[in-house]
């Protein structure tokens, strides 16, 4: 009998759901090749909305919190469900304890207290237009971009130069961090280092559409596979052991730095795109890694 995972998922996910995602064809192909991988594993992998209410978490043996997509949306309420999650005896990766603590980007101020290279940030709980100004001069820099330090997918975010910076007054309702455009990521492009329990799985290159800045394909952004130089893949790898333990998923994105080195832009524990035409073996391992944390392997 196979032993029943649920894939937790954002509500406009779902096939059924009238708001589906433009985007929700990505979902569908991370969904088929897991569904195939785990069946192999003898796992059942069923998608159940995070936000459902009245389900019996105690029929799965793990949930899995990579599709839920819109998780700050309402992080707060996000955060409580997978605590009742675990709390129901369903154990759930990453751990709710982890998720917590990568939900706020402020995390990137403890890696880099650990010796990772980040992104320069300026960190603001009330941005202001006067914290704009503030950061190109701190930076010295004549673009800087905006962003949630809950967020994901770009949502939110802003660019300013130097001509176009806002007044005086708020310019984000909201915890914000402000960072120097990485004028890397518009012709070399951004990478993303994919990991499943610590072992290096499979790297892409994003690059955004002309004119742009954001690597999203919602923004016109493509990807291609790579093969990371050496000491790329050891400067990813070192951000992960930074960490107590490995996740069981990861995904830690990066960009070059005017010292030919690579800079952290995120490293994201909750809810990646795993990539699966570029990476169709992180499925098997994703299904060995959860037997062996379930206690079979």
């Amino acid at each position: 009998m196979s032993r029943r995972i649920a894939l937790l998922i954002a509500a406009n996910l779902a096939s059924d759901a009238p708001d589906r995602r433009a985007d929700a064809g990505l979902f569908d192909l991370e969904r088929r090749m897991l569904e195939a991988a785990f069946a192999e594993a003898g796992l059942s992998l069923e998608t159940v909305r995070w936000s459902e209410p009245g389900v019996d978490w105690s029929r799965f043996e793990a949930a899995l919190v990579l599709a839920c997509w819109d998780y700050q949306d309402d992080h707060v309420a996000f955060l409580a469900r997978l605590e009742s999650i675990e709390a129901a005896g369903c154990r759930v990766f990453n751990p709710p304890a982890l998720v917590r603590w990568n939900i706020r980007k402020t995390y990137l101020r403890e890696l880099e207290a650990k010796g990772a290279p980040i992104v320069p940030t300026l960190w603001a709980e009330a941005p202001q237009g006067s914290d704009i100004r503030a950061a190109f001069a701190r930076f010295q820099c004549d673009d800087v971009v905006l962003k949630r330090q809950v967020g994901a997918g770009a949502r939110g975010q802003a660019r300013f130069s130097r001509s176009t910076a806002p007044a005086d007054g708020a310019v984000l309702d909201r915890p914000g961090m402000i960072q120097p455009l990485i004028r890397s990521v518009l012709d070399e492009g951004e990478y993303s280092f994919l990991f499943v329990d610590g072992a290096f799985s499979h790297a892409l290159i994003k690059r955004p559409t002309a004119g742009d800045y954001r690597i999203q394909a919602a923004y016109g952004g493509q990807s291609a596979k790579i093969e990371p130089a050496a000491a790329d893949l050891a400067q990813a790898d070192a951000v992960l052991r930074t960490l107590a333990e490995p996740p069981l998923y990861a995904r830690v994105d990066m960009a070059r730095g005017d010292g030919g080195g690579l800079m952290l832009m995120e490293l994201e524990a909750i809810e990646p795109f795993l990539f699966p035409v570029e990476g169709p073996q992180i499925g098997a391992m994703l299904a060995k890694a959860i037997l062996k944390r379930l206690g079979e392997a």
